[in-house]
């Protein structure tokens, strides 16, 4: 291969010296594909996961063409994009990215596949290859070592008669799935996920997760530990739920207080729609509105008076702050002066002083073993 994956680049993601936007996982699948045999009709690939671009600027490279890709992701969509504009200007219209559906999937034959964190999100997508893809499809799907587990394979026999593992190389291995199984030997779909839980209110809090969305339909505990204190504004009409997930902070907020209409929002495709199947479970998906976002990148600066914020503690795999520093200094640029910014945290974290630099003066509300609830707000 010609590219240099030292060029590709995670932005808009957040950077710093211990993320990388390809691992040696990317670059095995990539090998193994080609040892393979690329198909040599356009149309016929599909990739799925791709954090950053490898994938997709790696098949482009090898001549691959018409190719189909999904990345669940905001951040990561936009630097699939970036990288190819900036890397391969001429072979920008040689891809699509799509929801998961049949558009996305009818007449692939081969699906690249960075293996999900977890098998939920696994067995959902092999749901849409199995209706959608042709029935000789190969999957081949990569991982590193360290978070691959038996339960993959058997998931992955669950739809396909052979699942075969590589060698492992650089702590990475490549699952290679061939021979779906006929439609009334397959697993019925499970998603979205159902839970509900009671929350203090007149009827349980009914939870609905697709399964890329992070903590599925479980109630997150430091979720429930904010929600036991949470109080908007008096005058606040509209509460910004950031990173909203299976949106249970949104609707909670939309259920509790009939004024509130809400603005949800989340960079995960999966999320945006979770949230939307939870408002309408509970009957105010008509005052729950749910966009796929960069941060709060639609909204305007000075505009609210209510953001919640349950900010995430990790990036992938790797633990980091600065998703998290992301959403609140994002926070505060759209909260209007007196506006709230209401935050749950781990405590060992220790976000107080960068809750007073990028959005203003902070209290605390409530705090346990684990978890700190503040109120900072907008000078």
């Amino acid at each position: 291969m010609s590219l240099d994956f030292s060029l590709l680049s995670r932005w808009p993601d957040v950077e710093d010296e211990n993320l990388h936007a390809v691992d040696a996982a990317d670059r095995l699948l990539l090998d193994l594909a080609s040892e393979a045999g690329w198909p040599a009709e356009p149309g016929r690939v599909v990739i799925l996961g791709d954090h950053y671009g490898a994938l997709v600027l790696g098949a482009l490279d090898a001549g691959v063409r018409g190719i189909r890709v999904h990345q669940d992701a905001l951040s990561g969509a936009r630097a699939i994009d970036a990288n190819a504009a900036s890397l391969m200007p001429g072979l920008s219209g040689e891809y699509r990215q799509l929801p998961p559906g049949a558009e996305l999937l009818r007449g692939a034959t081969l699906v690249l596949m960075a293996l999900p964190r977890s098998l939920d999100a696994l067995e959902e997508m092999l749901g849409f290859i199995a209706e959608h893809a042709e029935p000789f499809v190969t999957v081949m799907a990569a991982g590193r070592i360290k978070h691959m587990n038996l339960s993959m394979n058997q998931v992955l026999g669950s739809y396909f008669g052979s699942v075969t593992a590589s060698l492992g190389r650089q702590k990475s291995r490549v699952l290679t799935a061939t021979g779906l199984l006929p439609a009334g030997q397959l697993p019925a779909t499970r998603f979205p996920l159902q839970q509900s839980f009671p929350l203090g209110l007149a009827k349980p809090l009914e939870l609905r997760a697709y399964a890329q969305t992070f903590g599925g339909a479980k109630l997150d505990p430091g979720t429930r530990f904010l929600l036991e204190h949470l109080e908007p504004p008096a005058g606040a009409r509209r509460a910004v739920d950031l990173g909203c997930g299976n949106g249970t902070i949104g609707t909670y907020l939309a259920v509790k207080h009939p004024r509130l209409s809400v603005h949800a929002c989340d960079q995960s495709a999966s999320a945006v729609a979770s949230t939307q199947s939870t408002a309408a479970a509970n009957g105010v998906g008509d005052r729950v509105l749910a966009v796929q976002d960069d941060a709060l990148g639609t909204l305007p600066a000075a505009s609210e008076q209510l953001v919640v914020l349950n900010p995430p503690f990790h990036m992938g795999n790797t633990v980091h702050a600065g998703i998290a520093l992301k959403l609140i200094a994002d926070a505060g640029r759209v909260l209007a002066p007196g506006g709230e910014l209401w935050c749950v945290w781990n405590s060992h974290l220790g976000y107080r002083s960068q809750l007073e630099k990028l959005v203003g003066s902070t209290r605390q509300v409530a705090r346990n073993p684990k978890f700190t609830v503040t109120v900072s707000t907008k000078a």
